[in-house]
């Protein structure tokens, strides 16, 4: 990651076309350049002037004293191509390109001018941001190499964004606010440094807490999802997606190039990723004030203090219709609130402490609720009285909050409705490190973006309930998939996708073809009534077109005249449509069923993407659906499930059955591995799928096939789980055991196997002494990225004391590999009463062959001088073996080419 160490950490920039001219790109960022404290070199480059700003300046590239880190490229956008050429000749390995305009190609040659621009650094192994870019401002190094009217301050928030014009709203607003920020770069069109790669530097960032994202599209979803994932887990991400319509989309498409993707996928993406969405930029802004200065949220129960009812009423509609959760107040916190409030408070959440509220009274009230543990989060409210000043009560109680041992317990937000004085006031609590909000509605939703974030925190941490492998055949469903592909069947119907559903075990309706009315009607004689008929063509996509079915047909005569029927309104409407025969179908039993419908979609940036909602006629997959992104678990497809209940896409009826989710998750299940194990599969879609209690009956299904020939997990987003490292080992007593890589279903018998590993083999695997590990550790071991990290776990079978059989862990090896796939970390685990039966060098060798295989250069690791079994192990493997023993530790390094 060297051009992102020269870019967010330069010692030297040159600015290329730098200019003496007022209001030129080139002048405002030598200017900016120079009205900071930078202490590296500061190289303009222009033919034009011998010197810009007071620095010298060098005519050209190439006349440069030194190689810069870091390029500013301000010149016209037709000159760039020129111009990283030479950049590239002279050394430099990084540069930001301003230009916009250059994602059009001008001598049709089926490139654009950035494609080439691109295609010519690649050549040098240099680095670009942009084009199109504002450039970047690093307060902490005192640079501002943007061409931004605004500065920013210090701070602990990464600023990322695709769009110039976010950068300077958000800059001008976080400096009303006293915001500040780690890092502010505008990566504009982004046709090589990206969204992955910088959340992977700055995840790792010292002076970053909390990154923002502003988002157009994202060109490579396979490393944006494996970015977002890793460093969600150590920094608070909140991203702004713009094109939540399909006109946005498109408005998004022309602005940076990036494929047009369901906003709904997207969603789904950013939750699968434990990051937060806000849809606008005022919420963006509130989110970014509680960032700013609130703690992790360490539950969902929000109480309220105000001197005003109607405000506070607000609040709780809109914490009500968010989903979020008003705290109870224990008898023991309304008896002490009613010995210092009026006889007439509210005696509940809200607490009202009446509009006369001096601020005595508002201290007296905030130290009760600070001493008790009824809530998670406190919103202190405050409207314009002439009882108690604005800005005094707000002294007074930042002193209190500052002074308070249990403040910190606590998230505080505060909400100074007015403008006048509560201006300052707002002013006066954001300086001292509390949120403040100008209106209700906006304290709550800043509120309930902590809350969304813990959620999506918790799905990522989720350990999932396993219901064992599904039970699959797709050698043969790709036998039949490649069978009729051959024919030129692509879009197939219920009769035909049917051996492929039962080849899953999903439940179907048996069907049968009828080539005319009469043998309709013979077929239904013979199946049992009551009976559906449905028109076969390929011509006619909607059947409702022509009222092509026909259901609840419960004799001959019924069924053949519908039949006849059908034919004749195809006939006389669609007189030139191919009739491939009649579907006859016995009726499901549908009493106290519910419809649903599943679909597959083929996303353009996010690949397969399962979808769920009601069983409509017409559906907007847009509005209708929940959406998900496989590989689906249980814990996922339950998410998705519920996702879809909160949100309306699917009813939840109380008559005359529940629907069984537990039923419905196990077929979201199935769904995915079909999705993973069948690339030949575009799209999918089960409608209707007939819900009644456990049984999940499909009624109706179609399907989109094509040839496919090359990887079939690259087209996923999230790499599933690699089944094609499984294989079988013995141990040198003759024991069978299997290895395989771990699931987050694991973490039960994982931390089972830790419990059996000494105190002193723990110590030598974590340097440190771990205890037990809790859930959230153990999530981080089971709840692996198989695209950059792998874990071997060697399994074994045993019975237990119930008498059934039963798999154990009894050793584990893993290997962590960097972004850029060329250096693995490794360790290895082996229960400390199997020592010497060659397990550790079983997972050793698995192990190194599959970092092999991935195309990495080095295995690396680190470990004891005292743990002498595991230095004697990789010297036998052929590790370079470096003793440190001043400073107590031991680096082995394996060439892996």
């Amino acid at each position: 990651m060297d051009g992102l160490n020269k870019l967010l950490k330069p010692r030297s920039i040159t600015v290329i076309g730098a200019s003496d001219s007022p209001n030129r790109a080139g002048n405002i960022i030598i200017r900016n350049l120079l009205s900071g404290s930078f202490h590296g070199p500061i190289m303009p480059v222009t033919p034009k002037y011998d010197s810009v700003a007071g620095v010298l300046a060098y005519p050209t590239i190439d006349s440069l004293p030194r190689v810069p880190d870091l390029a500013i490229v301000c010149t016209n956008a037709h000159r760039n191509i020129d111009i990283i050429r030479q950049l590239g000749e002279k050394g430099v390995k990084v540069a930001i390109v301003l230009a916009a305009g250059m994602n059009v190609d001008f001598e049709n040659q089926g490139e654009t001018e950035e494609d080439r621009m691109y295609s010519v650094a690649r050549q040098y192994g240099m680095r670009l941001v942009g084009p199109n870019s504002m450039g970047i401002i690093l307060p902490w190094l005192d640079l501002n190499a943007s061409f931004s009217p605004v500065a920013a301050n210090k701070g602990k928030i990464a600023f990322i964004s695709q769009s110039a014009a976010v950068c300077t709203t958000i800059l001008d607003w976080a400096k009303n606010k006293g915001i500040g920020f780690s890092t502010f770069l505008s990566i504009g069109d982004a046709c090589d440094i990206n969204f992955a790669e910088l959340l992977d530097y700055l995840c790792r960032d010292s002076k970053t807490e909390a990154i923002l994202l502003y988002v157009d599209s994202v060109k490579d979803a396979r490393r944006f999802m494996s970015a977002a994932r890793a460093a969600a887990r150590n920094r608070r991400i909140l991203v702004l997606k713009s094109g939540r319509t399909v006109t946005g989309n498109q408005a998004a498409h022309l602005h940076t190039g990036g494929e047009i993707s369901l906003d709904a996928v997207y969603d789904a993406a950013i939750r699968r990723a434990g990051m937060l969405r806000v849809h606008n930029t005022h919420e963006l802004f509130a989110a970014v004030e509680t960032l700013a200065h609130s703690v992790p949220l360490r539950g969902e129960r929000l109480a309220i203090l105000t001197n005003g009812g109607g405000p506070a009423v607000m609040a709780v509609d809109t914490l009500s219709e968010q989903g979020g959760k008003l705290a109870k107040l224990s008898d023991e916190t309304i008896s002490k609130l009613s010995e210092v409030l009026p006889a007439c408070w509210s005696h509940s959440n809200p607490v009202d402490i009446i509009g006369d509220a001096d601020v005595s009274r508002y201290e007296k009230a905030v130290k009760v609720l600070l001493d008790s543990d009824d809530f998670d989060a406190l919103l202190i409210m405050h409207s314009p009285s002439a009882i108690a000043s604005g800005k005094e009560t707000a002294e007074k109680l930042i002193e209190l909050l500052k002074s308070h041992p249990r403040t910190k317990r606590f998230n505080i937000l505060s909400n100074w409705s007015g403008e006048n004085e509560a201006v300052t006031s707002r002013q006066l609590f954001t300086q001292a490190g509390f949120p403040a909000y100008r209106t209700p509605e906006s304290a709550i939703s800043a509120f309930m973006h902590l809350v969304e974030y813990r959620r999506n925190q918790k799905q990522l941490m989720e350990t999932p309930v396993s219901f064992g492998e599904v039970q699959a055949n797709p050698r043969h469903v790709h036998d039949v998939l490649n069978h009729l592909i051959a024919q030129g069947h692509t879009q197939l119907k219920t009769h035909e996708v049917r051996p492929v559903l039962e080849s899953y075990g999903f439940r179907t309706l048996p069907t049968w073809i009828a080539s005319d009315a009469a043998e309709a009607a013979q077929i239904a004689e013979q199946i049992g009534y009551p009976v559906a008929v449905k028109l076969r063509s390929p011509d006619i996509r909607h059947k409702s077109d022509v009222h092509g079915v026909m259901l609840h047909l419960r004799t001959a005569a019924e069924v053949a005249n519908s039949a006849q029927a059908i034919l004749d309104r195809v006939s006389l409407n669609y007189p030139g449509a191919q009739i491939d025969g009649l579907l006859v179908q016995r009726m499901a039993n549908r009493s106290g069923a519910q419809e649903l419908r599943i679909s597959v979609h083929h996303d353009p940036v996010f690949g397969p993407v399962i979808l769920i909602g009601e069983g409509t006629g017409e559906w907007d997959i847009n509005k209708d659906a929940a959406v998900a992104i496989p590989p689906l678990n249980m814990a996922l497809a339950r998410y998705l499930v519920i996702n879809a209940i909160k949100t309306g896409k699917i009813r939840q009826r109380s008559q005359p059955e529940q629907l069984d989710i537990s039923a419905l998750c196990k077929l979201l299940v199935k769904i995915s591995q079909l999705v993973i194990d069948c690339p030949e599969i575009v799209e999918f879609d089960i409608h209707p799928l007939l819900a009644a209690g456990e049984e999940m009956t499909v009624i109706d299904a179609s399907m989109t096939i094509q040839p496919f020939d090359g990887d079939k997990q690259m087209r996923l987003a999230i790499r599933p789980y690699p089944k094609e490292h499984e294989e079988e080992a013995t141990l040198k007593n003759g024991t069978s055991i299997l290895l395989r890589p771990i699931l987050p279903e694991d973490e039960p018998k994982h931390k089972a196997f830790i419990s059996q590993v000494s105190v002193d083999d723990l110590y030598k695997r974590f340097f440190s002494d771990v205890g037990e590990l809790n859930h959230e550790a153990m999530a981080n071991l089971t709840q692996i990225d198989y695209d950059r990290e792998m874990a071997f776990v060697a399994t074994q079978q045993i019975t237990n004391e119930k008498g059934e059989n039963e798999e154990i862990i009894i050793g584990v090896c893993r290997a962590l590999s960097d972004p850029d796939n060329i250096d693995a970390e490794f360790a290895i685990l082996v229960r400390s009463d199997l020592k010497g039966v060659g397990l550790g060098s079983i997972l050793m060798d698995k192990i190194i062959r599959y970092c092999k295989q991935r195309g990495l250069c080095q295995l690396s690791g680190m470990t004891m001088p005292s743990n002498r079994g595991m230095i004697m192990l990789a010297q036998k493997v052929g590790f370079n073996i470096d003793i440190q023993m001043e400073d107590g530790i031991v680096e082995m390094l394996l060439p892996l080419k």
